[in-house]
């Protein structure tokens, strides 16, 4: 069993930075490739960025490529994601998420644990 605790979320103009993180209990954190996702009000939930069990690879959407950051701390069974340059579009609950292998996900289904959930509300 896994409990991810998403935490960082906020309100910030545009042009802004945040940076949510996401604690995830267990001993199995290090084997677990991570990702992000959002869900805006009356929209789908998008994926946003993963990375891979050692963090040496990364994923993006093309919405947030060269302004978001995903990044983790295996030794603090953290993830992260550096929100920077942030638009009223990015606007959202962000979820992160874990899946048991070692390799990057993008859909939802590739992920089997999530967390609650960090609102982010970006003003313009």
């Amino acid at each position: 069993q896994v409990q991810l605790v998403e935490s960082g979320g906020g309100l910030v103009q545009a042009g802004g930075s945040l940076r949510p993180s996401c604690a995830a209990s267990g001993r199995t954190f290090s084997s677990r490739a991570m990702g992000w996702f959002r869900q805006a009000p009356g929209k789908e939930r998008e994926f946003v960025a993963a990375i891979n069990w050692r963090g040496g690879s990364t994923y993006y959407a093309d919405s947030v490529k060269g302004r978001f950051t995903i990044s983790r701390d295996n030794a603090k069974n953290t993830v992260y994601l550096q929100m920077n340059s942030l638009r009223p579009e990015d606007t959202a609950v962000y979820y992160c998420a874990s899946r048991l292998t070692l390799g990057i996900g993008t859909k939802m289904s590739d992920y089997d644990y999530w967390g609650q959930g960090t609102q982010v509300t970006v003003s313009s």
